[in-house]
């Protein structure tokens, strides 16, 4: 009885790091300046970040063809300036 409380309790710890990881994983936790024009044109898609949970800052995530991501302050003229161009391209409308 004793090892399956040691082997149970063992378990636990060993999963306690992973899960306490997995909060912060995708929160951005500084701006960009700017995105060059090379870049712009990569640009796919956008989520917005809100400050719940485990991330502490207001952003919009752009995210490029290749997987890679761009945190943007969203109060920034250009970030809702290309943002707007991004929901405009996913609409169709032109």
């Amino acid at each position: 009885m004793k090892f399956q409380i040691l082997v149970f309790l063992l378990l636990l710890a060993c999963m306690y790091p992973s899960v306490a990881q997995g909060s912060y994983e995708n929160c951005c936790l500084k701006y960009i300046v700017g995105v060059r024009k090379s870049l712009r044109r990569n640009i796919v898609s956008y989520r917005i970040q809100e400050t719940d949970g485990g991330c502490n800052i207001p952003a919009i995530v752009f995210k490029l063809r290749k997987s890679k991501t761009l945190c943007a302050d969203p109060r920034q003229p250009w970030v809702k300036e290309l943002r707007q161009k991004i929901d405009k391209k996913n609409t169709g409308i032109m």
